[in-house]
């Protein structure tokens, strides 16, 4: 039998799991589904499922095979999906790595639009605070902020400057006030970073003169949520990128305090392998974002 064709059955066969689900969703009898995997199974010399007469599970040489297998007949999908007479129109499968943040609180609401703009193209998304490599990892395209490094060679599209300020709940405002000046923080309580750089004064910028400002945390995380959590709790003043407040700012839910002040900027940069060739589904989607983000100097996440 094809070998290909069994790969498919099997990789059916652990989505499905039954022999017979499998050939529901295949056309093919229950017998055809296992004599593929019976044939993939003798060719490969070990067993890939454990058979009982109530469930499957895989071995784990199969849980190691399933893995490869899927990304061997997604690669052969998207390569026909490409050299088909379609290839001008995005399809296949477009894989995306985001920094944790802005994945949660800017791509999440990205990808809805996206997908109804471009319904043949699956999205396969990766959310880590973690660098990763584009390329050695099989991404297509990655956001990355300025705290992560990549490859100088990649292209590289800035798609705005986040300004990192200071936010608190209306709750704890009516409570304790609003800081006037950047020394009354130090009479508050501040929600921190777990960046030894920050654990004892805050930096505040104004006209591009920085004042340092000693402050006392209540809590120190190295989770971005966690800490934005706690300020939608009223526990206290925190600092947060623009680009992970989401609508915080703008329903009201945090006040940016002190608003003429910053604790400097960081770039949000598309990154993707080249220019060359590119694929229609991830053109569609390196145009897709550049016509969201049109001004990379701008914050666009203030725009309240």
């Amino acid at each position: 039998m094809d070998r290909l064709q069994s790969m498919r059955v099997f990789a059916k066969v652990v989505e499905q799991g039954s022999f017979a689900g499998a050939g529901l969703a295949l056309d093919m009898s229950n017998a055809v589904v296992t004599r593929h995997v019976a044939d993939l199974e003798k060719h490969l010399g070990v067993r890939l499922l454990n058979r009982t007469t109530r469930r499957l599970s895989l071995t784990e040489t199969g849980l190691i095979y399933l893995e490869r297998t899927k990304q061997i007949l997604q690669d052969i999908d998207d390569a026909d999906a490409m050299a088909s007479s379609q290839s001008n129109k995005p399809a296949g499968t477009l894989r995306i790595y985001s920094h944790l943040g802005f994945g949660q609180l800017q791509l999440a609401q990205l990808l809805p639009r996206y997908a109804l703009l471009f319904p043949e193209v699956k999205l396969d998304v990766t959310l880590s605070d973690h660098t990763v490599d584009l390329v050695e990892e099989g991404f297509d395209i990655g956001m990355f902020i300025e705290l992560q490094k990549f490859d100088a060679s990649m292209i590289a599209r800035q798609l705005g400057l986040s300004d990192i300020i200071l936010c608190a709940s209306p709750d704890y405002i009516r409570l304790h006030g609003a800081p006037l000046e950047p020394e009354d923080i130090s009479q508050h309580v501040c929600l921190n970073f777990a960046y030894e750089q920050l654990r004892h004064h805050w930096s505040l910028i104004i006209n591009k003169r920085s004042v340092d400002v000693p402050i006392t945390s209540k809590l120190v995380s190295n989770d971005g949520n966690l800490l934005r959590q706690c300020a939608l709790a009223g526990m206290g003043i925190v600092i947060r990128s623009s680009f992970t407040l989401g609508d915080d700012l703008s329903s009201g839910r945090l006040v940016r305090l002190l608003p003429q002040h910053h604790l400097g900027k960081l770039a949000v940069t598309m990154v993707y392998p080249s220019r060359r060739q590119l694929s229609a589904k991830v053109r569609s989607f390196i145009d897709f974002i550049s016509s969201t983000f049109p001004e990379p100097e701008a914050d666009p996440w203030q725009a309240v």
